[in-house]
């Protein structure tokens, strides 16, 4: 049985791989099969190993985890060329029909050539286009080789009346996923934020036909993507890192981006998870935020919640030592999970909701 303590030391050695990349060059080898594993659960391997690369000697690390690197770069490689295909193809079907297409998360930043995409593992890509198109887009593509993915009829309705997107696309000739959003949360999240204020302020990216969020939505995406979309495990971390580095890149290019990423904020009705990606991105991987934008934040929770989510969060958003997973840790990330659907809907909708997926599961599989 793992101590608390060892599982502690699980979480700093993690934290540091990213605070400090430099110390890595001291660790042992048995620090680097834990921080491997660690970094490999969350698909972030990749992403270590350029940051390692670019702060570290590799004289200093062992080959045997330099292969590590290599090879999860491989992979990062190829995901990331299947998709930049699967983007060429999503313009060549839809040019014609004249509709804008916001690319969101890691396709953006790929599309952008940020330094934090490079190893960036990639399942699928997120688009956003106006409600008033999304029936047009889905029946042009349906019409030239993509297919909804198999859903049975009550989930097929619960994404087109409840959620932020229509069922995902694939190409029947390829596999990468193509997510359809015509806003940023589902319609019954209590918030609701514009999407056509996104849509109003998306920037063309240079030599392409696709757009992309400006820079203080796509920070807000993320915060909301995260904190009031996400189960909050250790599959998060990932974009907690994508906020650390958006929030750091885009400070340095506009010394106005806080006053206008706070305005931006309640523009959008978005305090609650800014203030939350804000303070752990802060306490978690030191990310360089002014501390008056925590302290007089509107959307800082009451010292209740606060106290619970400062507790709670880092321990289910952090993976835990692979060998030696713990209780506490699983409860907490069953509490969030429950979070992560009240803060989808409402209780006359969750409760219906959850009594019906609950019936499918126990319902037996017939061939």
């Amino acid at each position: 049985m793992m101590s608390s303590s060892s599982a502690k030391r699980t979480q700093q050695l993690l934290l540091r791989a990213f605070q400090d990349p430099k110390s890595l060059e001291s660790i042992e080898i048995h620090e680097w099969d834990i921080l491997i594993r660690c970094v490999r659960s969350s698909k972030l391997l990749a992403s270590l190993g350029k940051i390692v690369v670019l702060n570290c000697s590799e004289l200093m690390l062992p080959e045997k985890v330099m292969e590590h690197f290599r090879a999860a770069q491989q992979l990062v490689d190829y995901r990331q060329q299947l998709t930049m295909w699967e983007l060429n193809r999503l313009n060549n079907a839809l040019s014609e029909i004249g509709v804008d297409i916001v690319v969101l998360k890691g396709g953006a930043y790929i599309l952008l050539g940020l330094q934090m995409a490079t190893g960036r593992l990639l399942s699928d890509i997120d688009i956003l286009v106006a409600k008033k198109d999304i029936e047009l887009v889905e029946k042009h593509l349906l019409n030239q080789g993509w297919e909804v993915t198999q859903l049975d009829e009550y989930d097929q309705q619960y994404y087109r009346n409840w959620m932020h997107e229509i069922p995902a696309l694939k190409h029947r000739d390829r596999f990468i996923e193509v997510d359809i959003h015509h806003t940023i949360l589902p319609l019954t999240s209590r918030l609701h934020p514009n999407p056509q204020l996104l849509l109003a302020d998306a920037i063309t990216v240079e030599n392409s036909d696709y757009k992309v969020l400006a820079p203080c939505d796509m920070v807000l995406h993320s915060a909301v993507h995260l904190f009031y979309d996400a189960e909050l495990n250790a599959s998060d971390f990932r974009d907690l890192l994508d906020l650390h580095e958006l929030i750091s890149l885009f400070s340095l290019q506009n010394a106005d981006f806080w006053v206008i990423l706070d305005k931006r904020a309640e523009e959008l009705g978005l305090r609650r998870p800014l203030y939350y990606a804000l303070y752990f991105s802060k306490q978690l991987l030191h990310t360089k935020v002014p501390v008056d934008l925590l302290l007089d934040n509107k959307g800082r929770p009451s010292n209740g919640i606060r106290v619970l989510m400062e507790y709670c969060v880092p321990l289910a958003l952090l993976p835990e030592h692979p060998d030696y997973p713990e209780k506490k840790v699983a409860f907490i990330r069953w509490l969030l999970y429950i979070r992560s659907h009240y803060l989808r809907m409402r209780l006359s909708l969750l409760i219906p909701h959850l009594l019906k997926k609950s019936k499918k599961r126990l319902q037996p599989v017939t061939n």
